[in-house]
């Protein structure tokens, strides 16, 4: 958005454009449910009818990504949020009945709870699923009747300006507007006085952003990532759990933030494990450059990254078994395609124990004992997923009691993803505050509390006001003990 300067800087075009969203959502006064819903199905229509455009503009931007991988997981996606939002608003919009204080209620005081919009609500989303990282979060701030700014990645800008031009065909700036441009964008979007933040992105940037946000104490919702782990229990099929797990991880190109990192599988079985992973791959990707079912990274930068995680492997003499047929591991830097890659029991000092990988990378940790794979887990940052395979159910509830995570899976790998009624978020360095559905529509509303007295003042009838006597004592008496 580098306007020229007759138009201010970055901060000032900002704050103008706040300042209009801000001065619409109060001359609005009260948003209605038939407004909420008229633009959840505007966000529905966009997306239905401009489907094709999308999905051009995010391969163009990935290099290779199927249209049918950016229908599924950015255009379906988002449209079953919205919609699940549109079903359920009525119900959530109702003021909740909550109990006052004994003995008001039987004295005809009512409690409850009205939720109300906050106002204008940043949003910053990543590259990786740049179409439903904008709106499966907008479902939820439209839903709670607030007004949206929205930056998207600058690392996807065709996706980035196809969403502008769109969302300024179906919605008044004043409604939603989008903002595109690099980091500078990026930190002067963050530094305004939003009523509410968003950010979805790696956990070095959300610091910077959870810092720019504290200035005007805007509330933040931080979803981070991290290295989410995979514990394969010691009675579990490892057929079955390769062929969940291996399709987990090879989505979008292992570019998801609850993609799995590394995976904790029983000593006796890795050589069953391995083999079956390369049959998987092979029969969902007989071939991987070329191949347009296969997601690239989305650009050579990225690319390289990966790379170097896999050459630092090589280099400390860990096992690497590519998942690909000969020659395929690699494309040109250009093509920006890696394979996907099993590394066995890679040392903890090696990046790719060390830093998120998003990428096509599974690190393998062979165990023995349930007991060292917790301690392990439970040393690190705590994760954004963390997946469970097997059918023991004393063993899983171990794990769910000794570990702690965002959100997690039973004998499946990012399911819990696509749950709306499920609230979607991190805990510690993964993130903080959650979002979709009800919890969505909680984390961008108002809880006001409401206090409604009786046909009594409660005040008198204790005796709770000056000048203080027995009657006060009596009550006091009363109630403070065992």
């Amino acid at each position: 958005m580098n306007a020229p300067a007759e138009h201010g800087t970055i901060e000032q075009q900002l704050a103008a454009m706040l300042h209009n969203q801000r001065s619409a959502f109060r001359a609005e006064g009260p948003v209605d449910i038939a407004t909420r819903r008229d633009r959840l199905d505007r966000c529905i229509a966009l997306l239905v009818d401009n489907q094709a455009q999308l999905c051009e503009a995010v391969n163009a931007d990935f290099g290779c990504r199927s249209p049918y991988v950016t229908q599924m997981m950015d255009i379906m996606n988002s449209i079953g949020s919205l919609k699940f939002v549109r079903k359920n608003l009525k119900r959530w919009m109702k003021p909740e009945r909550r109990s006052p204080m004994m003995p008001m209620n039987f004295l005809g005081a009512k409690a409850r709870v009205e939720y109300q919009p906050k106002g204008v609500v940043g949003i910053m989303a990543p590259w990786n699923v740049p179409i439903n990282m904008v709106f499966s979060p907008l479902a939820d701030v439209l839903g709670a009747g607030n007004r949206a700014m929205v930056k998207p990645s600058e690392h996807t800008p065709r996706t980035a300006e196809c969403l502008q031009m769109l969302i300024g065909r179906y919605f008044e700036p004043s409604e939603i507007t989008v903002v595109t441009g690099g980091p500078e964008v990026g930190a002067a979007f963050s530094a305004q006085a939003f009523d509410h933040l968003i950010f979805t992105g790696a956990t070095g940037v959300g610091r910077h952003v959870m810092r720019a946000a504290a200035e005007n104490l805007v509330p933040v919702t931080l979803e981070l990532g991290g290295k989410s782990p995979v514990i394969v229990s010691q009675g579990s099929d490892v057929y079955k759990v390769a062929e969940t797990l291996i399709m987990g991880k090879a989505m979008n190109g292992g570019q998801l933030c609850i993609s799995p990192d590394y995976c904790f599988l029983p000593e006796h079985q890795l050589e069953a494990f391995v083999r079956h992973c390369q049959s998987v791959i092979a029969t969902h990707f007989p071939r991987i450059q070329g191949n347009p079912d296969y997601v690239a990274s989305v650009n050579e930068r990225h690319f390289q990254r990966v790379a170097g995680y896999l050459d630092e492997a090589e280099a400390a003499g860990t096992r690497i078994e590519p998942l690909c047929p000969p020659g395929e591991a690699r494309s040109e830097p250009e093509a920006h395609t890696i394979a996907l890659h099993l590394l066995i029991n890679p040392d903890d000092s090696l990046a790719c124990m060390q830093e998120e990988i998003f990428g096509p990378l599974l690190c393998i940790k062979t165990y023995r004992e349930l007991d060292e794979v917790l301690d392990y887990i439970n040393a690190r940052d705590k994760p954004l997923a963390m997946y469970y395979f097997g059918d023991d159910r004393k063993e899983r509830e171990e794990v769910f009691r000794r570990t702690s995570s965002g959100g997690a899976c039973i004998n499946s790998v990012a399911m819990h993803v696509g749950c709306d009624d499920l609230p979607f978020g991190g805990t510690g360095m993964s993130g903080m505050g959650s979002y979709r559905g009800r919890d969505g529509f909680r984390t961008f509303s108002q809880a006001r509390a409401v206090y409604e007295e009786g046909w009594v003042n409660m005040a008198k009838l204790a005796g709770t006001l000056p000048p203080y006597g027995e009657k006060i004592a009596k009550m006091l008496a009363s109630q403070i003990k065992k």
